[in-house]
């Protein structure tokens, strides 16, 4: 398969990823723009176990080119072979694919570069950046750090669409999306709030995974002008503005 995935594939494959094929069981449409779309693994569970925020590269067609998205498994299920996958749809071929996909259709996955390490200590309180395309992994997150109180900023619409979050002990900030990179809202309200809420907490752990430029603004933020450690902090571009 990776000769069909292009150089990105074959760095990929020199890399140790190894390609599984996905098929489809069912969809669910969660809003007008979130869907759900149920799979089989392919072996892909049995190959490389669950683990949070566990991600997959799915791979498709753009005007003839390959084109590849990273996608979190929801509800991995080891015993049946089995994960859910959710997709903030928007324009473009990977939305394009998930709008029309059905019981039988297939899509092939990498697997490459998905560890998750657990922060140590652990963490006093997690700040989460996130967006509808991240909420997956925000979802994974939060389950996987227990009981840690958390400060969640969220870009875009989260009415409708399955957030683990709750009021008990996690603050979300909904932020309208303006924009990208620097002068967004959302990174002018964690440059004006995130300062005093660190200075507050011993063992703070950052987790920013949102649009690619906006990810890279605030992880040098948080990194370089609040001298957060690098193992305290995990940043990682979702999606791109084209």
């Amino acid at each position: 398969m990776g000769q069909g995935h292009g150089w990105q594939g074959a760095v990929l494959k020199l890399m140790g990823a190894k390609d599984f094929v996905l098929t489809v069981t069912g969809a669910e449409d969660v809003t007008p723009e979130y869907r759900r779309l149920h799979f089989t693994d392919g072996g892909l569970l049995s190959a490389y176990g669950v683990h949070p925020t566990m991600w997959v590269r799915l791979w498709f067609d753009n005007a003839g080119k390959p084109h590849q998205r990273a996608y979190t498994l929801v509800d991995p299920d080891r015993e049946t072979n089995t994960f859910s996958l959710e997709f903030a749809l928007h324009e473009g071929c990977a939305s394009d694919w998930a709008r029309a996909a059905k019981e039988g259709d297939t899509v092939e996955a990498t697997v490459q570069g998905t560890g998750f390490q657990h922060p140590r200590p652990e963490p006093s309180h997690v700040f989460a950046i996130g967006d509808p395309a991240s909420l997956p992994a925000l979802n994974s997150l939060v389950d996987a750090l227990g009981s840690a109180p958390a400060t969640i900023w969220f870009e875009g619409e989260l009415d409708g669409l399955p957030c683990h979050a709750n009021t008990d002990r996690h603050e979300i900030r909904q932020m309208p999306r303006t924009g990208t990179g620097t002068g967004t809202g959302l990174v002018d309200d964690v440059r004006a709030t995130l300062p005093a809420l660190l200075a507050a907490t011993p063992n703070p752990y950052v987790w920013i995974a949102c649009e690619t430029a906006t990810t890279r603004t605030l992880a040098s933020y948080v990194r370089k002008e609040l001298a957060v450690p690098k193992e305290r902090v995990h940043a990682l571009g979702y999606w791109r503005e084209t």
